[in-house]
This record gives structure tokens, sequence and C-alpha cells, in this order.
């Protein structure tokens, strides 16, 4: 997997950070630096540290599953883009109501965005990409969407966050078609 390849994979996976911390900035109008930098923080360290979680395990069954490891790098992000673009149209108008953003709720936001970058993680294995450099960008892309999601959120709360979630689930398709190819 190339450096461009990588980055759109973060970036594919750090759509969900952005989304999150967009509602999150609709709602947050007092404090913004600190709810937003808790927020990037927590959202990178989940994003970086889930995919090397996912390796480690795909580590200890890659002898097993070697000759499908083309078609399981296809069927996890063909499976991750689809979610992505099938939950873009699901109403999600009770998440944005969300008014914590204390120690609790900024982990179960890490957890629920980070479960993509497990499977993530398991498909990277496959693909041989050295983890801990994919790591380190994924968590970096994540970091900084939360916080661009974070600035746009607060100050246009108008954008429609659906057409971000398609659009990180075709790019997620799009590695999935590849690992075939």
């Amino acid at each position: 997997m190339s450096l461009a390849e990588l980055i759109l994979l973060s970036v594919a996976l750090g759509i969900d950070c952005l989304v999150v911390s967009f509602s999150q900035g609709l709602i947050f109008n007092s404090n913004r630096f600190r709810n937003s930098l808790a927020l990037a923080c927590t959202m990178g360290l989940f994003q970086g540290i889930m995919p090397l979680i996912g390796s480690f395990g795909a580590s200890a069954i890659s002898r097993y599953v070697e000759t499908f490891a083309d078609w399981i790098v296809f069927a996890i992000f063909m499976l991750l883009g689809l979610k992505f673009i099938f939950e873009a149209f699901q109403n999600s108008e009770e998440e944005a109501k969300i008014c914590c953003i204390g120690f609790k709720c900024l982990m179960a936001m890490g957890l629920a965005t980070s479960i993509d970058a497990f499977g993530a993680g398991v498909s990277l294995h496959f693909s041989g990409v050295n983890i801990l450099y994919a790591v380190l960008i994924i968590g970096l892309a994540s970091f900084l969407l939360s916080v661009l999601g974070f600035v746009i959120g607060n100050s246009l709360k108008h954008l429609p966050s659906k057409y971000l979630e398609i659009c990180g689930g075709l790019i997620l398709i799009g590695f999935a078609v590849k690992a075939l190819i």
C-alpha cells in the first residue's frame, strides 16, 4: 500500500471522527478549545490503537488464512465501506444532542468511532503494511479531522454530515476492489 493509499485510508477512517466532532461542535458554544482538543486527542488515540490491536490479532491467525488474505481484505473493506454508506442514511439526530464531553462520553465516542479501525488493522496486516507507520498516519489524520469537524460544526451549523460518510464509504469500497485486482 502506497503512502497516498494509506493517507486515503486514514481519511476514510477519520470521517467518523470528523462527523462525531462536527456534531459536538454544533452543541458546544463555551470551552470550545478545550472540548475540541479533548475530543481530537481521544479520537486520534483510539483510531491509532485499534488498527494495532487488529493487526496483532490477525498475526496470530495469519498462517491459517494466508491463502485467502486478498479475499479477507476485500470483505473487510467492503463491509466497512457499506457500513459507512448505510449509516449515512440513518437518522442520527439523537447522537448530536449529547451534551456532555466528560471522560465517559469521550471514551464511548472514541470506542464507537474506532471499531472500523480495528477491522482496517486486520486488513493492513494481510496487506503487508508497516503497522506502526500506518498507526501513526491514521491517528494523526483522525486527530486533524476531529479538530476540523469540531471547528466546522461550530461555525457552520447546517453542513450535512451524510455526504462525508458516503465519501468515506466509497473510499473504503475502492480499497476493497483494489485488494482483488
